[in-house]
């Protein structure tokens, strides 16, 4: 505590003074003495007291001041609480409208409600699955300039204080950054690969799509300097050429792959990949009791039973470098340590990526249907994801339409560390809480075919022609440790 001027007894204000003697006062006589002397003291001991008693005052006002502090913050703090928003969400409620004002800066609030009706709605000529939705107030330029677009308030906890995108590769018109986007912690590196089937990478029949891999600590070097530079994109010879890879997660320290296969005669596979050089890599499966798979496309690991579940798909046939298919379109379960494979969900139309809640209990499926590859839209098909129960025995229940996509349709899909469901569509990434709120964008202004979280607050999004390094607040499922895939 700091003491007030001029409160001491040394002098200035409530210093003690002797008071002068009356004139009848003997001031020889040792009795007067005494008296003035024993004034002098009554008067000093006064001061003290009251000096006491100042300093006991001035603690009280301080400790009582600093209850009251101290109690406002835990009111607000139990207030904040119990309305399940937390002290950041009290101060999100300060934006109720569209635009950029108490949003990070590279984010934009929009509202649903500021869309919900139209000055004049599009006709279906001009506005489809092959348009992008510009919200009103918006357009390419300004979703370009923030591209972090909040629906809700939710996605404040998603995307951080400073969320940032940026390019970090660029294949030109080779769509060289497509799918299978797998982080590996060891070396801390990202692997994907090149769209196969694509015309402008002449891949599909004549040639296979390649395995590529970059360094993060490169990306990120790059990302925090935004100097526009480009990391180095390093191809992966594998021991086994892996044909035509679309799909891939981690797996027991390692990478399996799912290869769409080429022709008549290379069936599609799963491919157990070493990511280490020399990149020793074995096929773990390649047929269904001797008949060939369609075209394997996306695989992921329940960490509840440790098995691999895959999507199969007509999209080889569909781009020309598959025969006609001979088994429907399904996901498959696959026991790697038996060999034990059965089918556990049929019924789509196109189905493509799949992921599971962090907890194992969900799965998630996208059915691609309304985009039929080199055979053209059809826009009454699903562009859907599905979500199923999974019971304790490993198989698929209780099939419900989770979400319907409003730009294109939804490829790769993977969960965050607190079960948020995310894909990649027509203009960039999408996210939903496990209810199904749309909760914000990451908008590119392009499809993202897949994308995969590098541990907390890092993501790395493969969107064709460009390769992008996000920092966000989100934590990935940990989908990378032993203990989820065994």
């Amino acid at each position: 505590m700091v003491k007030k001027k001029g409160t001491g007894v040394a002098g200035g204000r409530g210093a003690s003074v002797a008071p002068n003697p009356s004139p009848d006062q003997d001031i020889k006589s040792p009795h007067s003495s005494n008296q003035i002397k024993k004034k002098d003291e009554s008067n000093t001991n006064n001061n003290n007291n009251h000096t006491a008693k100042s300093k006991t005052l001035n603690s009280n006002i301080f400790v009582m001041l600093y209850a009251l502090v101290a109690f406002g913050i835990l009111g607000l703090a139990v207030y904040a609480q119990k309305d399940k928003e937390g002290i950041s969400g009290l101060m999100k409620r300060n934006n109720t409208g569209s635009g950029s004002s108490g949003a990070p800066r590279y984010a934009q609030v929009i509202r649903p409600s500021s869309f919900a009706v139209l000055d004049q709605v599009p006709s279906p000529v001009d506005h489809n699955y092959t348009t992008l939705f510009f919200p009103p107030g918006t357009d390419e330029n300004s979703l370009k300039e923030k591209p972090f677009l909040i629906f809700d308030d939710e996605f404040y906890d998603i995307i951080g204080s400073d969320p940032t995108l940026t390019v970090i590769a660029d294949g030109g018109t080779n769509p060289l950054f497509h799918e299978a986007t797998v982080w590996y912690p060891p070396t801390d590196e990202v692997f994907f690969v090149q769209n196969a089937g694509a015309p402008a990478a002449g891949t599909g029949l004549n040639k296979s799509a390649i395995v590529q891999k970059i360094s993060l600590a490169q990306a990120q070097n790059v990302s925090a300097s935004n100097n526009g530079g480009l990391v180095d994109v390093i191809t992966i010879n594998t021991s086994v050429p892996v044909i035509n890879p679309n799909g891939a997660t981690n797996f027991r320290g390692k990478i399996v792959f799912t290869g769409e296969g080429q022709g008549d005669n290379v069936p599609p596979a799963l491919y157990l990949v070493d990511p280490n050089e020399p990149y020793d890599t074995t096929v773990i499966l390649n047929n269904y009791y001797g008949r060939q798979f369609s075209s394997l496309n996306d695989v992921a690991v329940n960490p509840r039973n440790k098995q691999l579940y895959f999507t199969d798909v007509t999209y080889g046939y569909l781009q020309d470098f598959r025969p006609a298919p001979v088994l429907p379109n399904q996901v498959y379960r696959f026991n790697v340590d038996t060999g034990a494979l059965g089918v556990v969900a049929d019924g789509f139309n196109l189905p493509n990526g799949i992921t599971f809640s962090p907890d194992g209990k969900y799965a998630y499926v996208a059915d691609t249907g309304a985009n039929a590859g080199f055979w053209g839209w059809n826009y009454t098909n699903p562009s859907t994801l599905y979500r199923f129960d999974v019971n304790d025995d490993g198989t698929l229940d209780n099939r419900n339409t989770f979400a319907y996509i409003d730009a294109g349709v939804p490829d790769g899909v993977h969960c965050d560390s607190k079960g948020n469901v995310y894909a990649g569509v027509g203009d960039g990434i999408s996210v939903w809480n496990p209810a199904g709120t749309l909760l914000g964008k990451i908008w590119l202004g392009t499809t993202s075919a897949n994308f995969q979280f590098a541990g907390k607050g890092r993501m790395v999004i493969c969107a064709e022609t460009k390769l992008y390094y996000v920092t966000l607040g989100a934590e990935g499922a940990d989908i990378t440790s032993s203990q989820y895939s065994g």
